[in-house]
């Protein structure tokens, strides 16, 4: 019963979250899909398309917000991307991106550089910032 239940709340936990939009500083013209996004984040790219510097912003890890975006865009579960990053740290290739606590330090951080990347709650977009995908 207790797993039936454990289902069932994961279900609706996931069908309940809000929709996430990545973030950019407004100046930022670049077109942005999926894949140039992923890259950014994984340490795959270290800049948006148009050529400038892109440093990619996450939220704690086990946050909702980190877990559908690591998920959902990303592709990849908390424990493969912890896997994924010792590897590139251990090896010299990589660092992971900075994490903050909430959308409204993303939002803060975003807002103040051109140069970063972030994704918040799509509810907590305001006009500091440009969401450049929705998912």
């Amino acid at each position: 019963m207790k797993t039936l239940a454990f289902i069932l709340l994961t279900l609706f936990s996931s069908a309940s979250m809000a929709e996430i939009a990545v973030i950019v500083h407004p100046s930022n013209a670049s077109a942005l899909d999926d894949s140039s996004i992923t890259r950014i984040f994984l340490g795959k790219a270290k800049s948006f398309p148009d050529g400038s510097q892109a440093i990619a912003v996450n939220q704690s890890e086990g946050s909702a917000a980190t877990n559908y975006f690591n998920e959902n865009l990303v592709g990849k579960s908390a424990s493969q991307l912890k896997a994924y990053w010792s590897k590139l740290v251990f090896t010299g290739k990589g660092t992971p991106p900075q994490e903050v606590a909430s959308d409204a330090e993303v939002i803060e951080l975003v807002s103040k550089n051109p140069s970063l990347i972030g994704y918040v709650d799509a509810s907590s977009v305001d006009g500091s910032v440009k969401a450049v995908i929705t998912f």
